[in-house]
């Protein structure tokens, strides 16, 4: 069961991280209020797009602009002006008359005037400014209509973005509940529908009028985040923008150019839509695609309030309902699932590519989807979060899409541990070149390998020979990484090295010379850590060939190989073969290659490699100069004589096997890591130059491990008849440390008259 579980999650894996991730990241990016202006602007849109409700004839206008004053002969309205105003529209039988005009002080003339028809009309509602807000001070009520319970307040409630998309019912002044001026116009109205009238249920701000019941705006619905709750607030549901309620001029209301029963039984609210009385305010509607935001009136904004709340009641229209924070959150987490589900499901679709008409079809019907639900909600009155699921859907999936190329970046990473990344690279972005076969290249072909590691290798656990191997790859691996060379394969300690494929360079010799350089001077931070381990230092030779050779697939279609062919190959393994520890030998081909007066050699020698029909020359390269200028160390080799012969016995190795016949010799001069060799007699035989031997010391100790088996390389060095130079290859432990402590003895005794330089 708890296999297949973890079975179950292995396979999910992608949707069970991904989902509540990208969801609590997106929360907390929500939390913050990053995401309000965009939700609000989403808001906005759905508000622009729905069906446009009909117009309210309940509720009519006048307006007063600047016309109307020019009319009057004012250039404000006078407190005779407004008297005058009201008493014509009393005549029309209204149920309420909303003055969204201050008069808290006079306005000479006719103060007296005003102040008996504020007296004489019961159905009048003033207004004030209970909480002052973008620069404008709070204004007191007319004194009459405070008196008489008949002001509300007309403060507007501002978005960050100068946006009114809410509205109040009440507020509090000094501890003083004072109801808002729509709700007061729309109060006056339903009381004369059957006695609607508010109720208070469970909660004392939980309200039930006629049909609807009202529930006051929390700091955190929709697309809020800790907004000022303060009051009691509801979202207007705007029917419509600019001049969607039906308005006339103060000047047709003064000269009779209304129908008598114009105004029966309706709301009139009288306020200022003229631009310069700066009453004019951005609402949802304001904003389009094209052209500048077109403000509207307070007194519409009023206007639309105060139709919500009667249709709220009577028509039983919903108010703008929003849902609790966990279900947003549930909506949330939702759209991160299907985004994740659908990137995980179709990861493999069409292969790892950056686009797939399945894969991106998908996702824009889910994006669809959401902008489809969420503007179907809006329709049905329902606030419901867009931005942070859309959030969450992108996210997620972006993130399973970032996993895979991840994943495709670790599968590069991967294979180029055998191939190279740009082999991989190639084989990834061109499929054709996955196909079997070759093609004839001139390549440049480098080798290296350690001299003497086998027996070395002897002495140490396989643990610690891939331990060490691992090691010293690795360093070699990035040198040649480094100089953009293709690893062609590992042989154990040996690596075999190609420039110019999969891809043709104009310097692959030059890069090739430099990189064997570098790979040498990597040598000294391995021995570093082979000093550590306790374990003798390694010396590495490397030979570099430039020729006609077949590159290309080889193998079958179960498995292939990318790789070189050809004779060029087996010469360039003859080439190295002839190198001792720290030395480069190239051929005549690389060195023209490389360009003859750029490769800095410090000898030549001729040599007959073996199933090489002709001698060949090779050079030993001590640095390269140009682009690259890096060269090796110079080191002088001193040769002291010894006091003491050291006698020994030697069988020359052929390939990989050891000859029968036993030499006799003896050491005579001592280096650092070599020595000069004197047979015994005319009858032992003096190996050739580049032979590698096997010798073992005679001496009188009675000690097994200085009796272990040393292997050199006879070096190209010139010394008497029946004598020949070596450089030690492999040492064991004891033996290196004999060596050692004579070399140093001589050293510091004779440093003064060395025999040999």
């Amino acid at each position: 069961m708890w296999n297949q579980l973890k079975q179950l999650f292995w396979q999910n894996r992608g949707v069970l991280i991904t989902t509540p991730s990208i969801t609590l990241l997106v929360i907390i990016i929500r939390s913050l209020g990053l995401l309000q202006s965009w939700e609000w602007s989403t808001y906005d849109l759905f508000m622009r797009w729905r069906p446009q409700p009909p117009q309210d004839q309940r509720i009519v206008i006048v307006g007063i602009n600047e016309t109307d004053l020019h009319d009057q002969n004012n250039s404000i309205m006078t407190d005779s002006s407004v008297a005058y105003l009201i008493e014509k529209l009393k005549t029309h039988q209204p149920r309420a008359i909303g003055l969204d005009i201050y008069r808290d002080l006079p306005v000479a003339p006719g103060y007296e005037t005003l102040a008996k028809v504020f007296e004489t009309t019961p159905n009048l509602v003033g207004i004030q400014k209970v909480a002052g807000e973008m620069g404008r001070e709070t204004v007191a009520p007319p004194p009459i209509l405070k008196e008489k319970g008949q002001v509300g307040a007309n403060d507007l409630i501002f978005d960050p973005d100068n946006k009114v998309r809410r509205g109040l019912i009440y507020l509090t002044d000094n501890d003083e509940t004072v109801f808002s001026f729509s709700f007061h116009l729309a109060n006056l109205y339903l009381e004369k529908e059957n006695d609607i009238t508010l109720e208070v249920i469970q909660d004392p701000n939980i309200w039930q009028l006629g049909k609807t019941i009202f529930k006051p705006l929390e700091a955190n619905d929709g697309g809020y985040v800790r907004t000022d709750a303060g009051g009691y607030q509801i979202l207007i549901d705007y029917r419509g923008g600019e001049r969607h309620f039906e308005t006339v001029s103060m000047t047709d209301i003064l000269e009779d150019r209304v129908p008598p029963d114009w105004g029966r039984d309706r709301i009139i609210l009288i306020g200022k839509v003229g631009e310069s009385f700066k009453d004019l305010f951005f609402t949802p509607y304001s904003s389009g695609l094209f052209g500048l935001p077109k403000p509207v009136s307070g007194v519409e904004i009023h206007a639309n309030l105060t139709s919500q709340i009667i249709s709220a009641a009577l028509d039983g229209r919903p108010l703008i309902r929003t849902w609790s924070e966990p279900k947003e959150w549930l909506w949330i987490l939702f759209w991160s699932g299907v985004g994740s589900i659908l990137s995980w499901q179709l990861r493999y679709t069409d292969g790892i590519k950056s686009f797939s008409w399945q894969k991106w079809g998908s996702f824009l019907v889910a994006g669809g989807a959401l902008f489809g639900s969420t503007y179907w909600f809006f329709i049905n009155h329902w606030w419901i979060p867009v931005i942070p699921p859309f959030l969450a859907l992108s996210g997620s999936i972006f993130a399973i899409t970032g996993y895979i190329a991840r994943t495709a970046v670790e599968i590069r990473k991967t294979f180029g541990r055998y191939l190279t990344d740009e082999v991989v690279a190639m084989l990834l972005e061109h499929p054709e070149a996955s196909k079997l076969g070759g093609e004839r290249r001139i390549l440049t072909i480098l080798t290296s390998d350690l001299r003497g590691f086998t027996a070395t290798s002897e002495r140490l656990t396989p643990e610690q020979v891939i331990k060490v191997l691992n090691f010293y790859l690795g360093h070699m691996a990035d040198v040649i990484t480094k100089y953009q060379g293709t690893i062609d394969e590992f042989m154990g300690d040996g690596i075999l090295v190609l420039f110019g494929a999969p891809t043709k360079k104009g310097d692959d010799a030059r890069r090739a010379i430099a990189c064997a350089i570098e790979m040498q001077l990597a040598m000294k931070p391995v021995n570093e850590q082979m000093k550590h381990w306790g374990i003798p230092p390694l010396e590495m030779g490397i030979g570099i060939h430039s020729g006609e050779v077949v590159v290309g697939n080889i193998g079958s279609e179960k498995r292939t190989k990318y790789g070189v062919i050809g004779s060029e190959v087996n010469l360039t393994y003859r080439i190295e073969s002839y190198t001792i520890g720290g030395q480069i030998l190239i051929s005549q081909q690389a060195l023209e290659e490389a360009g003859n007066e750029l490769v800095m050699i410090s000898s030549k020698k001729e040599v007959h490699p073996k199933g090489v029909k002709t001698p060949i020359t090779i050079y030993e390269v001590e640095g390269i100069s140009g682009d690259y200028s890096i060269a090796l160390p110079q080191e002088e080799i001193l040769y002291f004589p010894l006091d003491e012969k050291l006698s020994i016995q030697y069988q020359i190795l052929s390939g990989k096997h050891v000859e029968n016949l036993f030499n006799q010799g003896s050491l005579v001069e001592l280096s650092a890591n070599g020595a000069l060799i004197q047979v015994k007699n005319e009858s032992n035989q003096v190996p050739e130059v580049f032979t590698n031997i096997k010798l073992n010391l005679l001496l009188p100790e009675d000690s097994s491990d200085l009796q272990e088996d040393i292997y050199a390389k006879v070096l190209d060095k010139p010394t008497n008849k029946g004598s020949f130079y070596v450089q030690f290859t492999a040492k064991p432990p004891a033996v290196a440390a004999k060596l050692d402590s004579i070399y140093q003895s001589l050293s510091s005794s004779l440093s003064l008259s060395p025999s040999h330089q």
